[in-house]
């Protein structure tokens, strides 16, 4: 299977479908089969790997550490920074830190998790600093709304922004309405997160299953088609076991009709007017 690749501001070209690593590294007995789902995953092409200083408090950055060893020049590694590290001292400190997690000397894309009380342009100049000493390849942002990606475009070195991480799957589409035509324009792609859903409601809709059936596919590989459909959008889906991953892989092969798209929007509306953003 080839999964899709997009381009990123910079030029590089990843992944649209890559790993997510949201829950992983809590449980020290899951570790073993945790690590075996991500390099599983790299071995089908889905070499983008995300992960947060946040999640499991640097947990799962030590279990991606572990998944891309000796393999590292093969993966695309994402990671995150918290709000109330993005000041122009905690910021390489926060990176430091999660590269020794990760076992590396860069990150391909550093992100800034949500908005803080920082100003963002210290952030960015943090984040500029950190890529021109070669600790980071690029940088981007989580969980930006329109006004946020605006006030960051008209900073100096806002125009560097290679990503914006947000939420998005069928039962979360509000971004459609202004927020991704803005980055679409602007040429930044989204990342979506959570693009399965959270507890798995979106997996059971009658919609999803029926679209299944028709093309002999399960309800997440319906969801994960749909994520990708603009062509500027990477999902990172989690999957902590090898079925999932395999699953996930070949999402990337289904084309989805205009019945099947008919059908989603007549079971989760897009947006007709501006939304707040929502967010996990």
């Amino acid at each position: 299977m080839t999964i899709p690749r997009i381009a990123l501001p910079n030029g590089i070209q990843v992944p649209a479908l890559g790993q997510g690593s949201w829950y992983m590294g809590e449980d020290s007995a899951a570790a073993r089969s945790e690590i075996a789902a991500l390099q599983a995953g790299i071995e089908l092409g889905m070499t983008l790997i995300d992960t947060a200083e946040m999640y499991a408090d640097g947990g799962s950055e030590e279990v991606v550490g572990q998944a891309i060893a000796g393999q590292r020049d093969k993966v695309f590694l994402v990671s995150k920074v918290y709000p109330h590290n993005a000041s122009a001292k905690g910021v390489p400190q926060a990176c430091a830190r999660s590269l020794k997690r990760l076992k590396t000397d860069r990150i391909d894309l550093y992100l800034l998790h949500w908005r803080g009380a920082y100003p963002l342009a210290e952030t960015v100049e943090a984040f500029e600093r950190l890529r021109e000493a070669g600790h980071i390849g690029a940088w981007g942002v989580s969980n930006f709304d329109t006004a946020d990606m605006q006030e960051l475009a008209r900073l100096p070195l806002g125009g560097q922004c290679a990503v914006n991480q947000v939420l998005y799957n069928p039962e979360a589409r509000g971004i459609e309405f202004d927020l991704m035509p803005w980055c679409r324009t602007a040429g930044v792609p989204v990342m979506a997160y959570s693009p399965l859903g959270q507890a798995g409601r979106l997996l059971k809709s009658p919609a999803l299953v029926e679209i299944g059936k028709r093309h002999g596919v399960s309800t997440a590989q319906v969801a994960l088609a749909w994520s990708l459909r603009d062509g500027n959008t990477i999902a990172i889906p989690k999957a902590s076991s090898l079925a999932h991953v395999r699953q996930n892989a070949a999402a990337a092969g289904i084309t989805l009709t205009n019945e099947d798209y008919a059908a989603i929007d007549a079971a989760f509306a897009p947006p007709r007017r501006k939304q707040p953003l929502a967010m996990l």
